[in-house]
C-alpha cells in the first residue's frame, strides 16, 4: 500500500500485516507518499513490512529509521550471508522466493536460521506482483520448519482452494493485486468481504 488515507481505512480490519514497497521499478512503489503519515503510531496491532528488491544494507537502514519497521521483507536475489547481517542487526525478516515447477526447497535450507519466515510467490521475469497463482501442490516438497506466506494471485474467486489447502508451516496469505482498484490502491470492501468468507470457514 501507498497512500495515506487508503492506508488508515484498513483500521477496522483484523489484518496482520501491511506492506510498503521501496523497490523503485515496482508500480507500488511508495515513493514519498508516506512523508507526512507517521507508520510508528498506526495501529500496533498490524505488523509494517517494508519490501525491498536487492537493496543495500544501508537503503534498509535508512528507510527502517525513518519508518520504523516491524519486519524487512527481501524479494530479490539476496544472499544468506545478506539476510545474516540483516538477522545479526536486530532485524526480522521476510525472504521471498519465486516458486516454479523446477524450484529446489533445498535452496530455502541456507536461510533458515537467518529469517524469520519465507514467502512462497510465482515466479516471474520481474520480481512478484503476477497477480497468478503457481501450483501448491509444489509445496508438499517443503519439509523446513521455518512458517511461509503463500503468496501469487490470491482472491475471492479461489476461496474453496484456499480452504482445501493445507500444510503445517503455513503462516498467512499475502493479499494483494487481486483486491486493488489500482496499483497500490487497496479495494477495501473487498478485502472485508475476504476476511469474512475466510473467517466463516475457520
Amino acid at each position: 500500500m501507498k497512500f495515506p488515507d487508503n492506508i488508515n481505512q484498513l483500521s477496522d480490519l483484523q489484518i496482520d500485516y501491511i506492506g510498503f514497497i521501496f523497490y523503485e521499478k515496482s508500480k507500488r512503489f511508495v515513493g514519498d507518499l508516506l512523508e507526512q503519515f507517521s507508520l510508528e503510531t498506526f495501529l500496533k496491532s498490524i505488523k509494517k513490512v517494508g519490501v525491498f528488491v536487492n537493496s543495500s544494507f544501508d537503503t534498509i537502514l535508512n528507510a527502517n529509521l525513518k519508518y520504523h519497521f516491524d519486519y524487512i521483507q527481501l524479494h530479490g536475489n539476496e544472499s544468506p550471508e545478506f539476510c545474516e547481517q540483516l538477522f545479526n542487526g536486530g532485524f526480522k525478516i521476510i525472504k521471498a522466493f519465486q516458486i516454479s515447477g523446477e524450484f529446489d526447497f533445498f535452496t530455502c535450507e541456507a536461510y533458515e536460521n537467518v529469517c524469520d519466515y519465507f514467502l512462497f510467490d510465482t515466479k516471474t521475469d520481474k520480481f512478484g506482483g503476477s497477480g497468478q497463482l503457481f501450483d501448491w501442490k509444489l509445496l508438499e516438497n517443503y519439509k523446513l520448519d521455518t512458517k511461509f506466506f503463500l503468496s501469487g494471485g490470491i482472491s475471492i474467486e479461489n476461496m474453496e482452494q484456499i480452504h482445501s489447502f493445507s500444510h503445517s508451516r503455513l503462516h498467512a496469505l499475502d493479499l494483494n493485486s487481486k483486491f486493488e482498484l489500482s496499483a497500490g490502491l487497496k479495494d477495501i470492501s473487498k478485502l472485508r468481504l475476504f476476511l469474512e468468507k475466510i473467517n466463516l470457514k475457520q
